[in-house]
């Protein structure tokens, strides 16, 4: 184990709600919380201040509903946090070739490979660099950790949380682990940490105490052998450099049971599209589509299809999926659909034009099949398969536009804001952007042609190195949400 901590770990602070707040001035210092609004919604993200009401993530939307009725709840904007993500990466890359991230919102750094750091006093100033650096970028606060591990360093942001910077000094490590809970270290978990409790083990000194061999007899030998491991504050792990990604992927969970086997089928080819929307902004081709079901009794079934070479056309995708589907039985009703593509290239086959014709030609097979007694449902489903194929017998009707809570809007007369609620006909939106005062509430009906959806925002206005009134209203309710956790 190194000497110095020199080990970084930076996680976001209420990554997906902080963003929200800083891009919508009339939300800064109250709850929000960001997730799935349905019926089977759930928390991804709360603010500081809604967490005082008891709402954490992966808590079930209408639990949180109950807890803080009066909180702002949005969907969430995965086009922003990536955005926002692929900034905060670009920072850390700077510092260090090793950077390994977790998630959009945190990542491990080995500061002692970029060689800017090899002592306490180097580490610490490049930790308090690093968050001055975000905040001018992003508007946003992170909380960073060091210490001479990841464990170790992870622990410590935690600690820092929110809007802070703690480093563990080398030869402190047993006397902070000792006092906390056994659920503090990776790999303790509720089913884990209830065996532990249930033998008298419940803080990492009692862990420790315990000794190896009776954590091997509890937990198994690997199990035990690590939890005993880092019950001393030993953890060897490297950090590990950014692997390539292996997959792309999209699905949707719907709040209602599918049923309609033309409507599964329409989701299936939307989801293709999406999906090579994705690949194609990754720079890849894959050769092996694959397709995931949910069923309503929750069981999962997937299935694939290798291709002769590597693809990135939405017609491949799309009819290889549509051809996996057959082979599922979705009468009971769908409650998950999601499209992959795997085995992953930076480039595409020449013969990508036969292969659509292949597929083209095999579809247009199994609809012969069907006999003609079918063709008016085949052709419903011709028709939600390719929607602009010269096939599709009945006109498409253009769906209703939806007006998604806590989306961006643009309006022609009054610019720049975002969805509060919708129903009945009308869309109520706020006036505002993430440099002006909170602005005012209008509502409009959900028809209106002088309202479209419109892009984010950057929460920082151009300008090298200056925040704005987002990042500055931001940092104050950061500042009082760490005083409130401190008192």
């Amino acid at each position: 184990m190194r000497s110095a901590p020199t080990i970084l770990h930076l996680d976001m602070d209420a990554f997906y709600a902080s963003a929200e707040q800083a891009a919508k001035p009339s939300l800064r210092g109250k709850a929000v919380v960001v997730g799935g609004l349905g019926p089977r919604g759930v928390v991804a993200t709360a603010s500081y201040e809604a967490r005082r009401f008891g709402v954490h993530s992966a808590m079930p939307m209408g639990q949180a509903r109950r807890l803080a009725p009066n909180a702002a709840y949005l969907v969430p904007r995965f086009g922003l946090y990536r955005e926002i993500s692929e900034q905060v990466m670009g920072l850390l890359r700077e510092l260090s070739p090793l950077v390994e991230p977790l998630s959009l919102d945190e990542a491990f750094v080995d500061l002692e490979a970029g060689g800017v750091a090899d002592d306490e006093e180097s580490a610490r100033a490049v930790g308090e660099r690093l968050r001055a650096d975000i905040r001018a970028v992003t508007g946003l606060a992170g909380s960073v950790g060091l210490a001479v591990s990841k464990m170790l360093a992870k622990i410590a942001s935690e600690e820092a949380k929110p809007n802070g910077l703690v480093l563990i000094a080398p030869g402190t490590e047993r006397a902070l682990l000792g006092p906390m809970s056994v659920r503090t270290l990776p790999g303790v978990g509720p089913a884990t940490g209830d065996h532990l409790r249930r033998a008298g083990i419940t803080t990492v000194e009692e862990l420790a105490e315990a000794g190896e061999d009776e954590l091997v007899r509890l937990l198994g030998k690997a199990h035990g052998g690590s939890l005993y491991a880092m019950a001393l504050a030993h953890d060897e792990r490297p950090v590990v450099a950014e692997r390539e990604s292996k997959s792309v992927s999209v699905e949707d969970t719907y709040d209602v049971d599918i049923h309609d086997r033309v409507r599964v089928r329409a989701e299936v080819g939307r989801l293709a599209e999406r999906c090579v929307q994705r690949l194609r902004a990754a720079g890849h081709s894959g050769r092996t589509i694959v397709l995931k079901v949910r069923r309503f009794d929750f069981s999962t079934l997937t299935r694939s299809e290798t291709l002769r070479g590597p693809t990135d056309d939405p017609g491949v995708v799309r009819e290889a999926a549509a051809r996996l589907l057959e082979s599922v039985d979705t009468t009971g009703g769908v409650r998950l659909l999601g499209v992959g593509v795997t085995g992953l290239a930076d480039y595409t086959q020449e013969d990508l034009f036969a292969q659509a014709q292949a597929a083209e030609a095999a579809l247009a097979g199994a609809e012969g099949a069907a006999g003609e007694d079918a063709g008016g449902a085949a052709a419903a489903e011709v028709a939600a398969g390719d929607p602009e194929g010269e096939r599709a017998v009945e006109p498409v009707v253009p769906a209703e536009r939806r007006w998604v809570a806590g989306h961006d809007v643009r309006h022609a007369e009054y610019g720049h804001g975002w969805v509060q609620g919708s129903g009945l006909g009308r869309v109520t939106v706020r006036f505002e952007t993430p440099y002006s005062p909170p602005g005012r509430v209008r509502t409009f009906r959900t028809d209106d042609p002088d309202l479209e959806p419109a892009e984010p925002l950057p929460l920082v206005a151009a300008g090298p190195g200056r925040v704005t009134a987002a990042g500055a209203g931001l940092e104050a309710a950061s500042e009082a949400a760490r005083a409130a956790v401190e008192g």
